[in-house]
This record gives structure tokens, C-alpha cells and sequence, in this order.
């Protein structure tokens, strides 16, 4: 996702790999991606954020 994106709730923002599967992120909020926290490849666990959104 890139930096300034508009994302709403039903926007895919990342898909994560768990177990060989891949399972798409929703946004879950509308807003303006501000900072991405983590980097491609990176482990994340469950709960971590992933992304700062402004809301709208």
C-alpha cells in the first residue's frame, strides 16, 4: 500500500501468507494511509499493526 493511498472499508491493503495461504487485508476504516509499519517480507503478528490511516 502506497503512502497518501484513500482507503475505505473494503479496500485490500496487504495480503499475508499463514500456513501457505494467502488471506487478504481489509482496511476496515475509511481514511488516508499516513505510514506504513511494516516492510514486505517482515513476520507480523496477530494484532500488529500494520498501517497508520487518517480517518475521514
Amino acid at each position: 500500500m502506497d503512502l497518501n493511498a484513500k482507503v475505505d472499508e473494503k479496500t485490500v491493503v496487504c495480503i499475508i501468507e499463514a500456513m501457505k495461504i494467502m488471506n487478504e487485508i481489509q482496511a476496515e476504516v475509511k481514511g488516508l494511509v499516513v505510514e506504513v509499519l511494516v516492510e514486505n517480507g517482515q513476520p507480523v503478528e496477530y494484532g500488529q499493526r500494520l498501517f497508520k490511516v487518517k480517518l475521514n
